[in-house]
């Protein structure tokens, strides 16, 4: 916690162009860019950022997308050198930072951005456009495993913010929360049932809850292939 008291600074504030993507019908915004200067944050992010399918992508319960920049280094060892690895956005981030991560950071958190109040809603749950975007057929795969996910914020009070500035810590209503735990309950220990119900005392969105009491409901796990596989290419 002594980085956050201190406060994390924010390296990167990105946006990006909804656009065709890689497969026939397909649209996407990751490919975000860097801005300078302040910003305004409003409800649905970051002004003039879009997204490419909103069924599933924006939205007030993810507003703002925070990715780790450390967790670039990690990806390199990994997977090999990348141009994507060269500058912030390569994960379609909206913030970058270094100095928090999945295990620090807490669903329900709250923190002060310039003149921003943000509150992280959820992880994010990887989607087959990173395979696309990287060249690597399970890089969804290896996000959803790894737990290198980063994490969406709601926007509770509208604002300016630049690159620059730092994010503040003033609220942690869920301390053992980590989206660390929160990652593992999802994707790898799947059908503990006693962290599931513990789960739905969280202020889960919608998506969230209706997932935890399907679990608990059919004692099985819902189906991810067509979120990290996609649809054809033909």
């Amino acid at each position: 916690m002594g980085s956050n008291e201190a406060g994390t600074t924010v390296t990167a504030l990105l946006r990006g162009r909804a656009v065709a993507y890689s497969r026939p019908g397909s649209v996407s915004a990751i490919d975000k860019r860097p801005l300078h200067g302040p910003v305004r944050i409003g409800e649905l992010g970051l002004d003039g950022d879009e997204q490419g399918d909103l069924r599933v992508h924006g939205g007030p319960d993810k507003a703002v997308h925070h990715y780790p920049r450390e967790h670039y280094r990690r990806w390199r060892d990994e997977i090999g050198p990348h141009a994507l690895f060269d500058a912030p956005g390569a994960f379609g981030e909206n913030l970058s930072s270094e100095g928090l991560d999945e295990a620090a950071v807490c669903l329900g958190d709250r923190y002060r951005f310039g003149e921003v109040l943000l509150e992280v809603s959820q992880a994010r749950q990887p989607c087959w456009k990173l395979n696309d975007r990287f060249g690597v057929a399970d890089m969804a795969r290896r996000m959803q495993a790894n737990g290198r996910t980063g994490w969406y914020y709601r926007v509770i009070e509208a604002g300016r913010a630049e690159a620059g500035e730092r994010l503040h810590l003033i609220a942690r209503p869920w301390p053992r929360w980590s989206l660390q735990r929160i990652a593992t309950m999802l994707f790898v220990r799947t059908l503990d049932r006693e962290e599931l119900q513990a789960a739905l005392a969280l202020p889960l969105v919608p998506s969230w809850r209706k997932l935890v009491e399907a679990r608990l409901a059919r004692g099985q796990v819902e189906d991810w292939s067509k979120r990290i596989d996609g649809p054809s290419r033909s």
